[in-house]
């Protein structure tokens, strides 16, 4: 695609569209001194890769950064017609139905039942708890906040999202119970974007859940010159943005030295942080897990859900806040 997406901002971009024009970002604006091709790479040999278009670009360092399979317009006119798009199915329905209890879900039933409180809200999750990835701590306070906000919370059932097909608006749960409603968003996981690498020079490089094994230099094993950044790294920690970022100011700086001919030796070592998450939920309110303390309400909202970060990450790009 042509453009960069602050993607702990999509969630609030569904429900005010015009956030999202801060948060979609051209590649042009930003990334001055070098080439953006817009392709998906199909495939890596020793020095080249090759685009869906019939590329080949030479490579003496390769960086692979490509996260999830998401299923994204290629323009940033298309993505922000997509977001007006989602904010009209959001306005014109009285009752939403959220399948899936992860932090995209739970951060979508909050963003809803605060900027739109008539709406009837039902999350459905088929785990025991919301947001697994993080303790039972920030789970509890998380569905609590959600339930003050009027949603509905299933936890232990799935939906068959084809029950309502006849256009009947009821939904119907693995436990045989029946939701109305008017639309419907599905929230659940993506899958890792790596699967194309099992064609490539690569293929002996995944685990078992298709994350590239990497050093402590965030090399890929086995390669002198071939670095991979984000969620798909085996790096053991919680998969979250701030995480992915840390990693490529790592990166970035070992590159730099290795250019420009500075020994190995002297590369620095990637250390996960803390585990530390944040999930909004709305405008003012959010649940956060620190190494010390898990906290949900208005504390961690000043924090997070005023701005969710925009702000600061278009500062990073050396952009106008």
């Amino acid at each position: 695609k042509e453009y960069l997406e602050i993607k702990w901002a999509q969630l609030r971009s569904k429900v005010e569209p015009s956030f999202a024009e801060r948060a979609v970002v051209n590649y042009r604006d930003f990334f001055t001194n070098g080439r953006v091709v817009t392709s998906a790479a199909i495939n890596i040999t020793e020095n080249e890769v090759l685009t869906a278009d019939g590329r080949h670009i030479g490579y003496d360092y390769l960086v692979i950064a490509t996260g999830h399979s998401d299923n994204v317009p290629v323009t940033k006119t298309e993505r922000l017609h997509y977001y007006d798009a989602e904010n009209q199915k959001i306005q014109s329905a009285r009752s939403i139905l959220i399948v899936g209890g992860g932090p995209s879900g739970v951060e979508l039933a909050g963003e809803i039942s605060t900027d739109f409180p008539d709406k009837k809200v039902t999350l459905v999750h088929k785990g025991p708890r919301l947001l697994e990835y993080i303790g039972p701590k920030a789970s509890d306070k998380g569905l609590s906040l959600l339930r003050s906000k009027k949603v509905d919370v299933k936890l232990q059932q799935s939906v068959d999202l084809k029950s309502a097909s006849d256009g009947s608006e009821l939904y119907r749960t693995s436990t045989g119970e029946s939701i109305k409603a008017d639309c419907h968003f599905l929230c659940t996981r993506v899958p890792l974007s790596t699967a194309w690498l099992n064609e490539t020079i690569l293929k002996t490089n995944l685990d078992k859940d298709g994350r590239l094994k990497v050093d402590e230099y965030l090399r890929v094993k086995g390669r002198s010159n071939v670095f991979a950044i984000g969620d798909i790294t085996d790096v053991p920690e919680l998969k979250l943005g701030h995480a992915a970022i840390h990693h490529a100011y790592l990166v970035a700086k070992n590159l730099k030295l290795l250019m420009g001919g500075g020994k190995e030796s002297k590369m620095s070592v990637y250390k996960p942080g803390p585990e530390v998450a944040m999930v909004s939920l709305g405008r003012k309110h959010a649940v956060a897990q620190f190494p010390f303390a898990t906290l949900g309400g208005r504390i961690p909202g000043l924090i997070k859900s005023g701005d969710m970060f925009v702000g600061r990450t278009r500062k990073h790009l050396g952009l106008e806040p």
